[in-house]
């Protein structure tokens, strides 16, 4: 008698992506922990508004001063995070894809670094004569600027994963001196501004500077790479025999690493430097779901997603009505996570 399958193919025209059953489950169970933490989160507040007044309040039945403080100030931010959570967490599965490393990730590739010290010449240079509009375009110029430069010190003869990862986190510290030293070079508000961006924050963002801008790149970038992702699982196999499947490697490798590099350049643009959700989430995820990338890429970014709302709802309340980064508490829990991972790998 036939087994039923434990997978079910998800399939277009020029793609195919075969998820288990399984991880479909914990997917969906995910999606509705990132809806229910989103109104939990949108209702806390210095003014308290319940879970079923949240979403009236989101869809126009609850009354006026619920509504404007639901959509105008608290939706904005709880978007924000959803959305630059999940960049970050895809950006790091898909460097650790392509790097085959458990510990390469946006900040220690060096992506994260460029995009903060292109922010802050935008601070040191432009700070007070042009619109504030231009800081994303600086902090993703940024990013891909570093990003192109380790990668060609990286190729020899094509690019080596541990060459890769052993330049990346070499030029994250050069870029994190480049930018202390701007920050101590220039005037006093450029090391508040900088200071702001580095920590990482999802403050004071609204509908027209962050929701409006941010929601394009990761709503193009992100079925861009649930699609394009499949050929990490080949490349898993190794070098040679990706290959001699007719995988194009070293092509297929750059093209992923574009799209992890706008990925945290735009999240890092909107939510500044937000450390770890790259390295953790994903991590998380392939605990859940497994190795597959059909099925890790949209559980990476719902993790990353719940990470960064629970991050930035404990900010906002553990020591109201001071709003703390989230950057300061997603280090707090990165920081341990990755002395976990060296310590598990010390022997491989």
């Amino acid at each position: 008698m036939k087994q039923p399958s434990q997978y079910t193919a998800v399939r277009g025209k020029t793609y195919s992506i075969l998820i288990s059953k399984k991880a479909v489950l914990v997917i969906i169970a995910l999606l509705l922990a990132v809806i229910a933490i989103m109104v939990l989160s949108t209702g806390i507040g210095s003014v308290y508004i319940s879970p079923w007044q949240v979403v009236r309040s989101i869809f126009g039945f609850g009354d006026a001063a619920n509504e404007m403080i639901v959509r105008s100030l608290r939706l904005p931010r709880i978007i924000v995070a959803v959305l630059v959570g999940a960049a970050l967490a895809v950006s790091g599965a898909l460097l650790q894809g392509i790097i085959r490393n458990p510990l390469a990730s946006p900040d220690s590739i060096g992506i994260t670094g460029g995009a903060t010290l292109g922010a802050v010449i935008y601070f040191y240079f432009f700070g007070e004569q042009i619109s504030i509009h231009l800081l994303p375009v600086f902090a993703i110029i940024g990013a891909f600027i570093v990003s192109l430069i380790v990668y060609s010190l990286a190729w020899k003869q094509g690019v080596t994963p541990l060459r890769l990862i052993l330049i990346g986190i070499g030029f994250s510290a050069a870029m994190s001196s480049l930018t202390y030293m701007m920050m101590i070079s220039g005037p006093i508000i450029l090391a508040n501004q900088s200071m702001t961006f580095m920590t990482g924050s999802v403050y004071g963002v609204s509908w027209a500077k962050s929701v409006l801008p941010l929601l394009p790149w990761v709503a193009v970038l992100l079925p861009l790479v649930l699609v394009y992702s499949r050929h990490i699982n080949i490349q898993e196999l190794g070098e040679d025999v990706a290959r001699s499947m007719g995988s194009a490697v070293q092509r297929q490798r750059f093209i992923l690493l574009l799209f992890s590099v706008a990925l945290a350049g735009a999240a890092a643009a909107f939510g500044g430097a937000i450390g770890f959700i790259g390295l953790m989430a994903p991590h998380i995820a392939r605990k859940l779901v497994g190795p597959s990338f059909g099925a890790l890429i949209p559980a990476s970014a719902l993790m990353g997603a719940i990470v960064l709302l629970v991050a930035d709802l404990t900010g906002r309340t553990i020591l109201s009505p001071l709003d703390i980064p989230a950057g300061v508490f997603t280090a707090c829990i990165g920081a341990p996570f990755f002395v976990y991972l060296l310590y598990r790998s010390r022997n491989r």
